[in-house]
């Protein structure tokens, strides 16, 4: 059964892999439980892709690992169980874990996929891109010596901060040297993607694709392009992160407010 079972992620992870064609994107609506990822799978969507923010909030925990290992790795195991198709896991940072650690949880849980990202939770700062560079390579050793084919996506927290403020356009160009030397690093420890998240600016975008010597993942922000725009920008992978778990939660508040006010007394 073990030799079964480790076909299948196998397959999966090759399959994984292969979705990811500049021009052509694999589109990832991203999932936070078991029900969720079954519907992504109903809707035709070929992979399923977990949020960290979304998982966490289900369980009652905050975002940016603040939840415990335990329970966002039962988590994940239970969403790869759920469907029958490749599941990329939201790993974070890889809370701690000794590279080793984290690929053998992620084999066990089912993963064929994960994002790791070089955000520092504890300093709230940025991991210095040649450590972080050599932690990638080390997860990539790791997986290859256990033949584990994980797709490992590497997230590039440099231009999030400045998102996040709701800086004026133009800043993200000035930040483009420091998130490119991370991309060409993450991309040489062995990573198969990177993901500047919250690089948004059309400019700024096509200038990082065109210059990023492998799979570039982006962000669906409602103000950056359109998924369309983003192919012809030559993105090989759109996400959308907790965007669709938050209209979930915000619909849901709506109907539970309109039904307050129908049955509630006043």
């Amino acid at each position: 059964m073990a030799g079964a079972t480790n076909t299948v992620l196998e397959r999966r992870c090759a399959r994984l892999r292969e979705l990811h064609v500049p021009g052509a994107p694999l589109v990832l609506p991203n999932a936070w439980d078991a029900a969720t990822a079954r519907a992504v799978v109903a809707a035709g969507f070929p992979v399923v892709a977990t949020t960290s923010g979304g998982v966490a909030a289900a369980l009652g925990y905050e975002d940016h690992e603040g939840a415990p290992l335990a329970e966002m790795l039962a988590a994940a195991a239970r969403i790869c169980r759920s469907v029958d198709a490749p599941v990329t896991v939201d790993a974070e940072a890889g809370y701690g874990m000794e590279p080793a650690a984290l690929v053998a949880a992620l084999h066990e849980a089912g993963a064929a996929g994960c994002n790791l990202e070089d955000g520092d939770h504890a300093s709230g700062g940025l991991r210095e891109p040649a450590r972080h560079a050599a932690w990638l390579r080390a997860v990539r050793t790791a997986a290859s010596e256990a033949g584990y084919g994980l797709v490992i996506n590497a997230r590039i927290d440099v231009f999030l901060p400045a998102a996040l403020a709701g800086e004026p356009g133009g800043i993200q160009t000035g930040l483009m040297a420091e998130g490119l030397e991370r991309a060409r690093r993450y991309l040489d420890a062995g990573a198969d993607c990177v993901f500047p998240i919250a690089l948004w600016e059309p400019g700024a975008l096509a200038a990082f694709v065109r210059e990023t010597p492998g799979p570039v993942n982006v962000l669906a922000l409602p103000r950056a392009p359109s998924p369309s725009e983003l192919a012809a920008l030559g993105a090989a992978r759109v996400s959308y992160g907790t965007l669709l778990h938050r209209e979930a939660v915000a619909r849901f508040a709506q109907d539970l407010g309109t039904l307050a006010a129908a049955v509630l007394p006043t």
